[in-house]
């Protein structure tokens, strides 16, 4: 009996017995969906978090000066919370140090963040993001305007009130309006607004597109910090290389600075993005780790269920299969026609799970912050697994098919 033959008598079967076909590959199904489903979420969330996070937070090529890490990942106990509250705050003279001290070409800006309520005639805008910056934080941030321009050096070195919004906030405040040259209110401090910056979206939900950019040194310097105090200075290398090299020679005018000992920790952070990445890294290996030992209960459970139905599809054909031997079917014949039946049964439940988890996988990324990228090798994999499971669940009804003597099947009723 040729193969083809084989799963056309088994798709035929499969068909004339629609409800118990339906109930065997249930367990097949539900396994592979999982998988697809998963693998999908968690392979979205890597791109997510590479090309998103990551570069979107921190920068690409960047690293942070910090009092203490901004971006805190894990369980952190109360002791080392209060050790980050003791140390010296970052100064302009820190900042400036370490601009001046990196011995490679870098680009710099100085950043200090805090929420505020900005105003525009009767319009209010609760908790919005405030930035105070220097000219190159548009750079190193990669901002596009979609409106405007962002704030040049001489406008930072004489500390004027202009301002740089996000796209949401000024739809909210002007309602499609030309905000240039209008005069808005930070806490009361009036400015006057000179770009707007392009929509980015969100990130797990939150707005990218809420928040205001001054200059560092203009009124605002009152709102976010003490005087003479940053929260970061941000340091962009050209390349990942260069980048940990400023690194060293940032931490080394910093230590330096701070007169510490070589067995004295350091007392500010350098914060990167490989940090979080790392973090996630470890968890994504996790879910891997476990997701074998996840799906495979399914699909044991429907191999078994796949070898009943199968068992109990040899006893109600026992005449068929004496019929088929005594016409001169051998037992390579029976034993390849009920372990084709087996294999399609579970690859179409394979398929279906592959598509079910496709389906599942773009609901979560379309309802819920969570992305998802559904990887071709998961698609591979779950139908491979679907066939597997078929085989292995086939053998034993097939062989016991194949055993059976002629003569007997025949006198069976």
């Amino acid at each position: 009996m040729q193969l083809l033959e084989a799963i056309r008598l088994a798709l035929q079967s499969l068909w004339a017995n629609k409800l118990k076909s339906g109930f065997s590959l249930i367990g097949v199904f539900i396994g592979v969906t999982f998988l697809i489903a998963v693998v999908s979420i968690v392979e979205g969330m890597n791109r997510y978090m590479t090309e998103r996070f990551a570069n979107t937070i921190l920068g690409v090529n960047t690293f942070y000066l910090r009092r203490r890490p901004q971006l805190n990942v894990g369980d952190t106990p109360r002791e080392q919370w209060l050790a980050w509250a003791r140390r010296p705050l970052i100064s302009y003279e820190d900042a400036e140090a370490v601009q001046t001290g990196i011995g490679i070409p870098v680009v710099t800006a100085w950043e200090s963040d805090s929420r505020a309520t900005i105003s525009y005639r009767s319009k209010i805008a609760k908790s919005v993001e405030v930035d105070g910056t220097t000219e190159r934080y548009f750079e190193i941030k990669d901002y596009k305007l979609s409106n405007g321009r962002p704030f040049t050096a001489q406008e930072v070195r004489a500390g004027l009130p202009v301002a740089v919004m996000g796209w949401e906030l000024a739809d909210r405040l002007f309602e499609h309006r030309d905000p240039l040259g209008r005069e808005i209110g930070v806490n009361g401090i009036p400015y006057r607004v000179i770009g707007v910056v392009e929509k980015q979206g969100n990130l797990f939900g939150v707005s990218l597109d809420n928040f205001v950019i001054m200059p560092a040194t203009s009124p605002i310097k009152e709102v976010v910090n003490p005087p003479r105090v940053v929260d970061a200075l941000i340091v962009q290398a050209n390349s990942v290389e260069e980048m940990h090299t400023a690194l060293l020679q940032a931490e080394a005018i910093m230590r330096s600075r701070r007169h510490l000992r070589p067995n004295q920790d350091n007392n500010f952070t350098l914060e990167t993005s490989e940090g979080v990445l790392e973090f996630w890294g470890k968890i994504s290996r996790v879910l891997f780790a476990a997701l074998p030992g996840l799906v495979s209960v399914s699909l044991v459970v429907g191999g078994i269920v796949i070898m009943n139905i199968m068992l109990m599809s040899v006893a109600e054909r026992t005449r068929e299969i004496g019929l088929r031997k005594s016409l001169g079917a051998r037992r390579s014949d029976i034993m390849r026609q009920f372990v084709v039946e087996a294999t399609t049964l579970a690859t179409i439940g394979g398929i279906i799970g592959v598509l079910a988890g496709v389906a599942l996988a773009i609901v979560v990324a379309a309802t819920t912050p969570l992305p998802a990228a559904v990887a071709p090798w998961s698609v591979a994999v779950g139908v491979i697994l679907g066939g597997g499971v078929g085989i292995v669940s086939g053998v034993y009804p097939a062989s016991r098919a194949a055993r059976l003597d002629p003569v007997a099947a025949l006198r069976q009723e």
